[in-house]
C-alpha cells in the first residue's frame, strides 16, 4: 500500500514537473523566430521538399498538396511544389498525373526549367521536356 502511495505521489511530481515545462514561456525559444518562419503553405511546402529528399513520397505529397491547398504566395513556389509532385508520380510509375503535374507548374512558370542535376533524370527529364514542348 505504501508502495501505491509512492508511486502515486511520484506520477503526481512529475506531471507538475511537466506542466512548468509547457508553460508559455517556453514555447517561444526566440520571439523573432515568428517574424522568419513563413507562411503555413511555406511550411509545408519546405516539409514536402525536404520529406521528397528523403525517399518519403507519401509524406511529401500530402505536404506538398497542402503547400498548394493553403495558397502559396509566391508563384514560383506553386511551380516548386508542382514540379516535385511530377517528380513522386514520374517516380512512382503514374506518367499521366507526371505530366499534369509538369503542365501546372509551366502554367504557373512558362519559363520555368529544371536544374541541371535534375535535367538528366532518365525519368522526369524527358517527362519535362514533353510537357514544355506542349506549351
Amino acid at each position: 500500500m505504501e508502495s501505491m502511495k509512492l508511486v502515486v505521489a511520484m506520477a503526481a511530481w512529475l506531471a507538475l514537473l511537466a506542466g512548468c515545462a509547457t508553460g508559455p514561456a517556453s514555447e517561444i525559444t526566440n520571439p523573432f523566430a515568428v517574424l522568419f518562419q513563413g507562411s503555413k503553405a511555406e511550411q509545408a511546402l519546405a516539409a514536402g521538399v525536404k520529406e521528397f529528399e528523403e525517399g518519403e513520397y507519401a509524406d511529401a505529397t500530402k505536404s506538398l498538396q497542402s503547400s498548394l491547398d493553403l495558397g502559396l504566395a509566391r508563384a514560383a513556389d506553386g511551380a516548386k511544389a508542382h514540379k516535385y509532385l511530377a517528380f513522386i508520380y514520374c517516380v512512382s510509375g503514374r506518367p499521366r498525373p507526371c505530366q499534369d503535374e509538369f503542365r501546372a507548374a509551366l502554367e504557373i512558370n512558362p519559363s520555368m526549367e529544371l536544374e541541371p542535376s535534375e535535367t538528366g533524370h532518365p525519368i522526369w527529364g524527358p517527362a519535362f521536356r514533353s510537357a514544355k514542348a506542349r506549351k
